[in-house]
C-alpha cells in the first residue's frame, strides 16, 4: 500500500488479476456467454461517492448476484449479527477516502489458523451493474469486496458455486459446526437455538431437493428449495391466549419471502401486542420474514449451527472441552481404503486414537457418559474444481479398542479386527461435503522393532557358505558394490516367481553401507553372511505377503510386510515410502529390499544417537548432513 501511495498508483493484485481466469472455468470461463462483455471496475468508477460501510454492516447489505453462492451469503448475513466476529473478518479502518490505494484486506480461518487475504478493489461488472454480491445501498461495497476475497481464497468466483453454510460459518469464526435433521429434530431444539443465538453462534437452514430440477425452485408459499437461508432470531409471543414460538429467517437474495402464517402481511400480527408487533415486524421486501416454529420444522429440512469455539458447545459455564487436531490424508495406494463396503482395504484408512477419561459433568444427564465431537474436514477442494475435481465423499467410524490393546497408540488395527467388530458410532452417512461433524455420548507414533543382529563369528559360518564367498569375492576376499549387484541380480533372476528389474548400483551401495563396519565400502565374509541372511529373511516375508502370488506386492500388502519385518510406521511415512519405492502402486522385490535397508539403517542410527533412551536426539549440522547425505 505504501508503494502505491508514494507512486500515486492504485494496487493491482497479480495473484488474483482482473482477468477471465478469476471469474471461473466452466460456465464463467473465458469466452462463455455469461462472461461476454464483463468489465472490471473500481467502486470509484461506479459511483461518485463510494463507501466501504454505510450505517454499519447489516444483513440487508447482502444481495445475491449471478452466482450460486447463497450458502456463503447466508453465512455473511449471520455474521453481521455478531459485530465482534464481523470486525475480525472485516477489519476496521478501511475506506475509499484518502489515503486510498485501491487495496483492501479480509481475514478468514483456514484449517487451524487465521489468514489475511489482500485484494484490489476491481470488481466484475456487466451492463453497468455488479455481477455478483451487492448491497441494497448502491454506494456500499464491503460485501462485494468480502466475496471477492473469499473467491481469491478459493481460486475463482465460480469455485464458490454450491456449498454448505457451515463452510462459511467455520471460515468466518474458526468454530465447530453441527447439522440437525429437522425431520428428526431433538425435542429441545428451540432451546438449542435460543442458546446458540445468545452465544453469538451462526445459524443457517435449508430445504432439501429431491432432484436437480428442484434446485432453487420456489414453493407455493415462496420458499426456495436447495437454497441457504440465515436464522436471525427466535421469539415467543402471546397470540390468542396462548404462547407462540416464532423464528426469524432471511433469504440472502434480499427478496422472495414466505407468504404463509406470520409473514409480513399476514393477519396473525393483528392479534398480538402492538408494541411487540412494532418491535418485530418490518413490512418491506428485504428477504427477511417470521414464521411459526412448528411451521419451520415442517417446511425446512436442515439446520446448521456453528458454535464459535468448542467450549461454547457446553451449556454449563463450568464445563470445558478438551480439543485435539490430527492432520492426515487419503493417498491412493497407501491410505485410501474406502468405506465399510470395501472390507479388504477399509483398515488401510488413517486411524487416530484418543482416550476418553472423564465423565461429563452435566446435572441434567442421568447416565454417566463422555461427550465426543468429531469433525472431519477435507482441505482446499474448491481450488481443484477448475481441474474437474470436487469434494470427496467422506465419513468416519468410531471403534472401541479392546482392553489388551489400550495404551498402545501406535497399533494400527488390521482387516480382521474390522471384520469381527462393529463400530460404536459413525457419521450419519458418507457424503461429499467439506466436513462431516457428529456429537456422540459415550495416533500416530512411529515404532521400529526390527530384530537385533545375532552375535556370530566367522567360526559359526559353515564350509559351504565360506566356499561360495571365496568364489564370489575373488582374490581380495571382499565383495565390492559392483560385485554385490552382480551376485544379487544373478540370484533373483533364477526366482521366476519374482517380478524385478534388478538391483541398482545405488541400492547395492546402501546395502554395503548398512553392513560395512570398517568403512572400506566392501563386505568381508562375516558382513556378507549377515546381509545374506537378511535378504533370505526378506525374501520369505515378500513371498508370504504377496497374497495374490503376482510376484510383486501392492501397497496394501507392503504395509503388512513391513510390520512383519518389525517396522510399525504412521500413515504419513507409509505414504512417503509408497511414493518413493512403488511404481504404479506396485512394489517389486528389489524395491522392497531397498526400503527395508533404508529403514533399518535409519532406525539403527537413531538408536546409536539416542544414548539416554528418551526417544529424542539432538544433532549438529555435520551429523545431520552425514545422516541425510550418506544414510
Amino acid at each position: 500500500m505504501e508503494d502505491c501511495l508514494q507512486n500515486g498508483s492504485l494496487f493491482q493484485d497479480p495473484m488474483f488479476p482482473a482477468e477471465p481466469s478469476s471469474l471461473g472455468f466452466k460456465e464463467l470461463g473465458p469466452f462463455t456467454a455469461k462472461t461476454r462483455g464483463v468489465e472490471w471496475k473500481r467502486p470509484t468508477e461506479l459511483t461518485e461517492d463510494p463507501q466501504f460501510i454505510v450505517g454499519g454492516a447489516t444483513r440487508t447489505d447482502i444481495c445475491q448476484g449471478a452466482l450460486g453462492d447463497c450458502w456463503l451469503l447466508a453465512a455473511i448475513g449471520s455474521l453481521t449479527l455478531n459485530q465482534r466476529l464481523l470486525h475480525r473478518v472485516v477489519p476496521h479502518g478501511q475506506s475509499f477516502s484518502q489515503p486510498y490505494a485501491g487495496i483492501f484486506h479480509f481475514q478468514f480461518w483456514q484449517f487451524g489458523e487465521w489468514v489475511d487475504v489482500v485484494i484490489d478493489d476491481r470488481l466484475p461488472v456487466k451492463d453497468g451493474e455488479l455481477m455478483f454480491v451487492h448491497s441494497a445501498e448502491g454506494s456500499e461495497f464491503w460485501s462485494a469486496l468480502l466475496e471477492k476475497a473469499y473467491a481469491k481464497l478459493s481460486g475463482s468466483y465460480e469455485a464458490l458455486s454450491g456449498g454448505s453454510t457451515t463452510e462459511g460459518f467455520e471460515d468466518f469464526t474458526g468454530g465447530v459446526a453441527e447439522m440437525y435433521d429437522l425431520k428428526n429434530a431433538p425435542g429441545d431444539l428451540h432451546r438449542i437455538i435460543i442458546k446458540a443465538l445468545e452465544r453469538g453462534s451462526l445459524l443457517g437452514c435449508s430445504i432439501d431437493i429431491t432432484s436437480a430440477l428442484d434446485m432453487e425452485s420456489v414453493t407455493f408459499k415462496k420458499l426456495v428449495k436447495g437454497h441457504a437461508y440465515s436464522v436471525t432470531g427466535l421469539r415467543q409471543v402471546e397470540h390468542r391466549g396462548r404462547q407462540e414460538r416464532l423464528i426469524r429467517i432471511r433469504n440472502p437474495w434480499g427478496q422472495v419471502e414466505w407468504t404463509g402464517a406470520w409473514s409480513d402481511s399476514s393477519s396473525e400480527w393483528n392479534a398480538i401486542d402492538s408494541a411487540e408487533k412494532d418491535d418485530m415486524l418490518c413490512k418491506m421486501e428485504d428477504g427477511e420474514f417470521w414464521m411459526s416454529f412448528q411451521e419451520f420444522l415442517r417446511q425446512f429440512s436442515r439446520l446448521e449451527i456453528c458454535n464459535l469455539t468448542p467450549d461454547a458447545l457446553s451449556q454449563d459455564s463450568t464445563s470445558f472441552w478438551t480439543t485435539v487436531m490430527f492432520e492426515g490424508g487419503w493417498r491412493r495406494g497407501s491410505s485410501a481404503g474406502g468405506c465399510r463396503n470395501h472390507p479388504n482395504t477399509f483398515w488401510i484408512n488413517p486411524q487416530y486414537k484418543i482416550s476418553l477419561v472423564e465423565e461429563d459433568d452435566d446435572p441434567e444427564d442421568e447416565e454417566a457418559s463422555c461427550s465426543l465431537l468429531v469433525a472431519l474436514m477435507q482441505k482446499d477442494r474448491r481450488r481443484y474444481r477448475s481441474h474437474g475435481q470436487d469434494m470427496h465423499t467422506i465419513g468416519f467410524a468410531i471403534y472401541e479398542i479392546p482392553d489388551e490393546l489400550q495404551g498402545h497408540p501406535s497399533v494400527h488395527m488390521k482387516k480382521e479386527f474390522f471384520l469381527r467388530h462393529s463400530s460404536c458410532a459413525r457419521s450419519e452417512s458418507f457424503i461429499n461435503l467439506r466436513e462431516q461433524c457428529e456429537t456422540r455420548e459415550m495416533d500416530d507414533d512411529v515404532e521400529g522393532t526390527f530384530d537385533p543382529e545375532e552375535e556370530i563369528s566367522e567360526s559359526d559360518i559353515d564350509d559351504s557358505f565360506r566356499s561360495m564367498f571365496t568364489q564370489l569375492s575373488g582374490d581380495d576376499m571382499e565383495i565390492s558394490v559392483r560385485e554385490l549387484r552382480t551376485i544379487l541380480n544373478r540370484v533373483v533372476s533364477k526366482h521366476r516367481d519374482l517380478q524385478t528389474d534388478g538391483f541398482s548400483m545405488e541400492s547395492c551401495r546402501a546395502m554395503v553401507g548398512l553392513m560395512d563396519k570398517d568403512g572400506s565400502a566392501r563386505l568381508g565374509l562375516l558382513e556378507f553372511q549377515i546381509l545374506w541372511n537378511k535378504i533370505r529373511k526378506w525374501l520369505g516375508i515378500f513371498r508370504e505377503f504377496d497374497l495374490d502370488k503376482s510376484g510383486c506386492m501392492s501397497s496394501y500388502e507392503m504395509r503388512l510386510a513391513l510390520e512383519n519385518g518389525g517396522f510399525k510406521l504412521n500413515n504419513k511415512l507409509y505414504q512417503m515410502l509408497v511414493a518413493r519405492y512403488a511404481d504404479n502402486e506396485v512394489i517389486d522385490f528389489d524395491n522392497f529390499t531397498c526400503c527395508l535397508v533404508k529403514l533399518e539403517a535409519m532406525f539403527r542410527t537413531f538408536q546409536e544417537l539416542n544414548k539416554d533412551g528418551t526417544g529424542q536426539v539432538e544433532v549438529n549440522v555435520i551429523e545431520w548432513l552425514l545422516l541425510t547425505m550418506c544414510g
